[in-house]
């Protein structure tokens, strides 16, 4: 038996933002076949579940980039910022006036106005035109919605004081590449946190034990699965983490350079069914 881990966008979607029905026969098939299939994603829990349950697929899950682990129904492991490190980043980001999302074990909060910071730096020409081409920036960009189980605050400082709420991650869409540089910089200070990207203009910041890896490290310890058993297929930079802690690790045809140069091997593309090539030959056929 082994863990396949799958990162979500770039890797199990396409650049359409939908998973292929080869992938979809593939995952079954390893399930089908007595292996563990999670997902392990940057995004919510919730909208990992909500994607599953559109292609009628049932995984054990990693939100927020391993932070918040899920299995069988149950909650194994949830890593959480202090509320010093949450402190220290909003105030950057508000002095800096970017759109940013927090996610919580209540679902993902923004703030009132989310959608004033994102004109600003869409009205900035700061902006490289090829951002406006990258699969991501539809969908990172999109203003969030109530409808979507979004929640709008006007003070941060009550949402951290909140003993109720615990923060898992912050999502920073950093589109002035200047900016970014600075935020990283600053971000990077801050005591015991850990920060990554999952495209070119997006930073996210958790604890320094929330990752991928760990995540993958928690549900294989869940399921009796020794680390050499386990397979990791990702594309983007919040992918290393679990590259670094898995049996076996495999970037996808359209991952970032650095992120195919720190995988064991390298599949086909997100549009060309690279899950499905990767379960196949590497976990079906062996």
């Amino acid at each position: 038996m082994k863990l396949i881990c799958l990162d979500m966008d770039g890797t199990t979607l396409s650049s359409t933002n939908e998973i292929s029905k080869e992938n979809i026969e593939a995952i079954r098939k390893a399930q089908e076949e007595g292996h563990i299939v999670m997902v392990l994603s940057g995004r919510a829990p919730e909208s990992i579940n909500a994607t599953l349950e559109k292609y009628d697929l049932n995984c054990p899950i990693g939100g927020s980039n391993g932070t918040a682990v899920f299995a069988d129904g149950n909650l194994l492991e949830l890593t959480s910022l202090t509320k010093e490190q949450n402190k220290a980043a909003v105030s950057e980001l508000d002095k800096e006036f970017v759109p940013y999302k927090i996610y919580t074990n209540k679902g993902i909060y923004v703030p009132q106005d989310w959608e004033n910071r994102l004109n600003k730096v869409l009205s900035s020409g700061k902006i490289p035109s090829e951002y406006y081409k990258n699969e991501n920036f539809e969908r990172m960009t999109k203003i969030p919605d109530e409808a979507e189980g979004i929640q709008f605050f006007d003070s941060v400082q009550t949402l951290i004081e909140d003993n109720d709420i615990t923060i898992q991650k912050f999502f920073i869409l950093s589109l002035d590449p200047n900016q970014k540089d600075r935020l990283q910089v600053y971000l990077q200070e801050i005591e015991d946190t850990y920060i990554t990207t999952s495209s070119p203009f997006n930073l996210e910041v958790m604890n320094i034990k929330g990752n991928k890896g760990n995540g993958l490290k928690v549900m294989a310890e869940y399921f009796g699965i020794p680390l050499e058993d386990t397979v990791a297929i990702g594309d983007q930079f919040n992918d290393i983490p679990m590259f670094k802690v898995a049996g076996l690790a495999i970037a996808m045809g359209n991952a970032e350079q650095e992120v195919k140069e720190l995988s064991d091997v390298v599949t086909l593309t997100n549009d060309e069914h690279g899950v499905a090539f990767a379960i196949d030959k590497y976990v079906l056929k062996k």
